[in-house]
């Protein structure tokens, strides 16, 4: 399914898709990463690294993404610039802080890269499971 993933930041629209996801729930589905809710979410398995990838419709500038999650320790995130995905150039890496009851935010500033999918590495957690709320992609 396709998604508004640039949500409130710009009027245009931007649909992309989540065109894989290392695991799924079908009460938790990799589509709700860009439903735009935090009420939604994708459910990982007890198991690290995790990955899932978003395609937008053309290769784009992205100059921030925000990540709304909960027991995500380290995050590598990657882009690919061509139709296929099968090459991919790391664009950030960060360490999230540990949040007991509520969601981690964090917002990842970018040079502008431009970009055709992004991959999303979730390489630990703060438990077996983690999830992932809302992303959000300003260009």
């Amino acid at each position: 399914m396709r998604q508004n993933c640039l949500g409130a930041w710009q009027r245009t629209h931007l649909f992309c898709q989540v065109v894989l996801a290392t695991s799924s729930d079908e009460n938790h589905p990799p589509e709700n990463i860009i439903d735009g809710k935090t009420e939604t979410f994708w459910l990982s398995t007890g198991m690290f690294p995790q990955e899932f990838m978003i395609r937008f419709p053309d290769n784009m500038k992205v100059s921030l993404i925000s990540m709304h999650s909960f027991n995500i320790k380290q995050l590598r995130i990657e882009k690919s610039t061509v139709e296929e995905a099968d090459k991919f150039e790391v664009i950030a890496e960060k360490e999230f802080e540990h949040t007991e009851s509520s969601l981690q935010t964090n917002d990842v500033s970018l040079d502008g890269s431009h970009a055709t999918h992004l991959r999303f590495l979730i390489l630990s957690g703060y438990d077996h499971f983690v999830s992932v709320h809302k992303i959000g992609i300003q260009a």
